[in-house]
């Protein structure tokens, strides 16, 4: 092979993998471009959804209501929704996010599940990593009951956190079946994840919904609310 036929080659070679690289660098920018316009064309699109969504004071209004002096709370699991109530009367239906394990109803601590069941909130924290938090008394009798049955708990964990429900404070007990579940915002990625026009389900367990909707509820929710999770 002459020495003139190598350098054709190379040159050819050397050539061709500045094309292919450059190829290559304008289609990841035009697919990052395109990735960038699509992310910001749905964040907008949640936007707009959040710009409409009524007020609370402008729902109590058009229920007819001047305060809501026994609130509660419905919860669909396959909706995606909070119904807020006062007393049997419908005021307004908030967006919310649920357990990673969204398929499953809560049984056990670490599941990612949210319970499933009749219950009231039993504290409310208005400082909180979520903003603010609505802890709710799971496991309730029913969850407790339904544990022992299965031998998740022992009868001294089950007695123990009867005591605790019939009382009517949190359940202090940490067992098998887990704790710390109630209703709360997102945080410091409430920006973020309050103008995503779709449901995305993030908790260990917990209700989630944007820090602005848990804000009005914290104006008309109280201890004792009752919050039915179906």
């Amino acid at each position: 092979m002459k020495f003139n036929d190598i350098k054709i080659r190379e040159s050819v070679s050397s050539g061709m993998a500045q094309f292919f690289s450059l190829d290559t660098v304008r289609n990841v920018m035009l697919v990052s471009g395109g990735i960038m316009v699509f992310v910001a064309g749905v964040i907008v699109y949640g936007v707009i959804l959040n710009l409409r969504e009524k007020s609370l004071s402008e729902m109590m209004n058009r229920a007819g209501i001047e305060a809501i002096n026994n609130p509660s709370i419905i919860i669909d699991r396959k909706s995606y929704v909070l119904e807020l109530y006062e007393d049997s009367l419908f005021i307004k239906s908030y967006r919310v996010g649920f357990g990673r394990n969204v398929n499953k109803e809560k049984s056990r601590d670490g599941d990612y599940a949210t319970p499933v069941g009749q219950y009231e909130i039993c504290e409310i924290i208005s400082e909180h990593d979520y903003h603010i938090f609505f802890k709710i008394n799971y496991p309730n009798v029913s969850d407790i009951s339904d544990g022992l049955r299965r031998g998740i708990i022992s009868q001294k964990e089950f007695d123990q956190l009867r005591d605790e429900l019939l009382y009517g404070v949190c359940p202090q007990l940490h067992t098998k079946l887990g704790a710390n579940i109630g209703i709360h915002g997102i945080g410091r990625l409430n920006a973020i994840f309050k103008n995503l026009p779709f449901v995305y389900n993030w908790t260990d367990g917990s209700i989630a919904l944007s820090n602005e909707n848990i804000d009005e509820l914290l104006s008309v929710i109280k201890k004792g609310t009752k919050v039915v999770i179906k």
